[in-house]
């Protein structure tokens, strides 16, 4: 059922639509944890860094289709604040064109793309058959995680956090019925992991259409909803291009650190890889609080509430900076044990580099809280500049990590990466929320008429 975020508590709305985001955003990692845990226990270390070499390459393409979707779907959460049932219809309309055109280019750029990838990234020869293999599925498979991302945020942006959870659940089950199905029983080695989770993630789309269908009448629609408008793409598209550009820009960042790190050795690789996983999982709490504000920042902008969005914010941050400082001791006090889960008890080498790692990235977890609050809320204000600038600091300063950093330091200095562009990206966020709000607050002053309709009217009477 749909969820009106523009009316009641604000920290209540936050807490209780975040929940099953989150428990959702984590069974999503369980997609690839399970490729992880599933391949390096049962294949071996080499099969673990294989698949793991090819996180930020797969996320140079998959990251790019979740920014676009995530973008197409502000416009329609506006829509929804103000109450507007025909431009949801037209908004959901344009925004499957729009995903399903730019699925077809990205494929068609990546499959081909996979091995010269590989290659540039100087992955060791011991492991890059296995990296290509998992590589070329997952990239075949971009329409499964396109789909998906755009049901489950079009679900989102009406307000509805909880249905995406039910058929992630499903679907992650499903994963790892799969994983063991094609790694032990069909011997299909690393590419038998992929093919889990593009199946897996295919269904779980299906499902999530079906329901939409069923209990989304305003997602029904007419022959005229498909009437294509240059108009209306250009304005999905000046949101949904710079957030889709903006995760290709992290994930280069990303891109360089695993060329720092294939030269460091298969041993870097494998406990950067496990890590990661746990860094992942223990990030979805404050990733979660930021993509409930996305949604609660746009109805409420489409709503005309500005008082609200400020109010919001800071309980949001209240919240989300609590779960940081506990997540990241965790981390620091049982990084070792937990990166077990991925390793084997006799690699004391990949464990105490992995622990290295969750240690120090712990440490500032409570920066990763506040910006993924302001990128997320600045998004939800139809806000685009300001974020992709934040992605560039970020990749200029992972980048110094990885080329400067992990000469004098080594491992430990790539591992410097994450927290240091955390620490950049925040700088320019925070200085465009604080303009934004002002600017809103003095729109909302002098032209009473901004009000009733959000950002569209403003377009209107502008």
């Amino acid at each position: 059922m749909t969820k009106n975020m523009t009316v009641g508590n604000p920290a209540k709305l936050i807490f209780f639509f975040t929940i099953p985001l989150l428990i959702g955003n984590l069974f999503q990692q369980f997609y690839s944890m399970a490729d992880t845990l599933i391949v390096g226990r049962t294949i071996g270390v080499d099969a673990l860094a294989a698949v793991g070499c090819t996180g930020s390459i797969s996320f140079l393409i998959l990251g790019f289709a979740q920014g676009l979707t995530s973008g197409l779907s502000i416009i329609t959460a506006q829509r929804f604040g103000a109450q507007d049932m025909d431009g949801i219809r037209k908004s959901f309309a344009h925004s499957a064109v729009i995903s399903l055109a730019v699925t077809v280019v990205l494929t068609a750029i990546a499959l081909p793309a996979a091995m010269p990838f590989l290659r540039l990234l100087q992955t060791p020869e011991e492991i890059i058959q296995d990296s290509y293999s998992y590589l070329s599925v997952i990239y075949g498979g971009i329409i499964a995680s396109v789909l998906f991302n755009l049901f489950s945020n079009i679900l989102r942006a009406l307000g509805d956090s909880r249905t995406p959870l039910i058929f992630l659940v499903i679907a992650c089950i499903l994963n790892i019925v799969l994983d063991f199905g094609f790694i032990l029983i069909f011997q299909s080695g690393v590419a038998g992991a992929a093919w889990a989770t593009v199946i897996s993630q295919l269904f779980s789309a299906l499902l999530c259409f079906v329901y939409m269908m069923k209990r989304f009448p305003v997602l029904h629609l007419r022959r005229e909803d498909w009437r294509f408008s240059w108009e209306e793409a250009s304005r999905h598209l000046r949101l949904a291009l710079p957030m889709a550009f903006q995760s290709s820009i992290i994930s280069i960042g990303a891109i360089v650190l695993q060329f720092t790190l294939n030269g460091l050795g298969a041993n870097a690789v494998a406990a950067y890889s496990a890590s990661q996983k746990i860094d992942q999982l223990a990030s979805q709490p404050v990733n979660s609080f930021g993509v409930t504000m996305a949604t609660f920042a746009a109805q409420n902008y489409g709503a005309g509430k500005f008082d609200r969005i400020r109010k919001g914010v800071r309980q949001c941050c209240a919240m989300s900076l609590s779960f940081a400082v506990v997540i990241g001791l965790v981390n620091i006090l049982f990084g070792y044990q937990l990166s077990t889960l991925f390793v084997g008890p006799e690699e004391v080498e990949v464990l105490n580099l992995s622990h290295t790692y969750l240690s120090i990235t712990g440490c500032a977890y409570w920066v990763l809280a506040l910006l993924f609050i302001l990128r997320f809320t600045l998004q939800g204000l139809g806000q685009s500049f300001a974020p992709t600038i934040a992605g560039i600091m970020e990749l200029i300063m992972r980048s110094f990590a990885a080329i400067v950093l992990s000469i004098f330091f080594g491992f430990a200095g790539v591992c410097t990466a994450s927290p240091l562009a955390w620490v950049g990206s925040c700088i320019p966020l925070s200085i465009a929320y604080l303009l934004t709000m002002r600017r809103v607050f003095a729109q909302q002053k002098n032209s009473p008429q901004f009000l009733p309709g959000g950002i569209e009217k403003a377009e209107e009477n502008a």
